[in-house]
């Protein structure tokens, strides 16, 4: 007959606690081998110790219950494994994450003595034509919906064999920033006409005029960026209303490494004749 434990015994063998072990009853996690239907006692197998080891150590990696439920569950070895790969990959995507914003929030704390101070430009940027996919999203979902709409673009494109006349760009509405929530627009700019399909329309982006800054790398600390052109406009007196603009020079159309990027970031600006080729550095932090 297998030896059992009382739950008080099985949480010291697991280092699992009491309350623990009663919610994985509960949740059909971890169900204990017998129970006394008088007092609702429970004890486990020493069987179920090995299990009980390996949720623990799931749960240290903080996979969620329900998917170590369904690795336990699994009887396929190859499935078994995929889902455990599955979460390993989102760690390590969430740990590249976490080391992106703690090296950028040292460099803010402890800026690099040698760091070169950002050079802003004025920029007229004449009326375009571009394919364009525009909506209103939350901020949230920002990311997503960028790689999808900017991979619809580019298809389209491709299958209608359209080639691009300048870099990606995208116009992002003040309420995006100000509420979590407002209109933006992916576009690709091109000279030929293209025929409206899914979400991709024809749209001429307006002329405007910027206050330019170029962000080099991944989009974790883009943030610095604007806040380097917030600084500049307020300072020289040049707001006016409008939308932000990005231009993506290099971005995840021509590569997937991030530290390869260069987006332009544009604030808008009144009209101060000056050429595209004047650029002021402004140091921040």
């Amino acid at each position: 007959m297998q030896s059992s434990l009382a739950i008080g015994d099985f949480s010291r063998a697991t280092h699992l606690n009491i309350k623990t072990l009663r919610h994985y009853h509960r949740i059909g996690l971890l169900v204990p081998a017998q129970v006394d239907p008088d007092t609702g006692h429970r004890r486990y197998g020493t069987d179920q110790i090995p299990a009980a080891q390996v949720i623990r150590r799931f749960r240290s990696l903080d996979m969620p219950l329900e998917e170590i439920h369904a690795v336990i569950a699994t009887p396929d070895l190859a499935a078994r494994n995929e889902l455990i790969a599955g979460h390993l990959r989102r760690l390590e995507t969430t740990l590249a994450r976490t080391q992106e914003a703690a090296a950028s929030l040292r460099d803010l704390l402890e800026p690099p003595a040698d760091a070169a101070p950002l050079a802003i430009a004025h920029r007229r940027i004449p009326a375009t034509p571009a394919a364009a996919v525009s909506e209103v999203i939350d901020v949230k979902d920002v990311s997503a919906w960028y790689q999808g709409a900017l991979g619809e673009l580019h298809a389209l494109l491709a299958a209608h064999k359209v080639r691009p006349a300048g870099p990606d760009g995208a116009i992002y509405a003040n309420d995006l920033f100000s509420y979590e929530r407002g209109q933006a627009t992916i576009f690709v700019p091109c000279n030929e006409p293209v025929r409206a399909t899914g979400r991709v329309s024809e749209l001429v982006i307006p002329e405007a005029e910027l206050a330019v800054a170029v962000h080099t790398g991944g989009h974790t600390d883009v943030d610095l960026a604007y806040g380097s052109l917030a600084t500049y406009v307020a300072d020289h007196a040049l707001a006016v209303e409008g939308p932000i603009r990005e231009y993506y020079v290099i971005g995840p159309s021509q590569t997937r490494d991030e530290d390869q990027w260069r987006t332009e970031i544009g604030w808008p600006i009144f009209h101060t004749g000056q050429t595209s080729s004047r650029a002021e550095p402004v140091r921040t932090g």
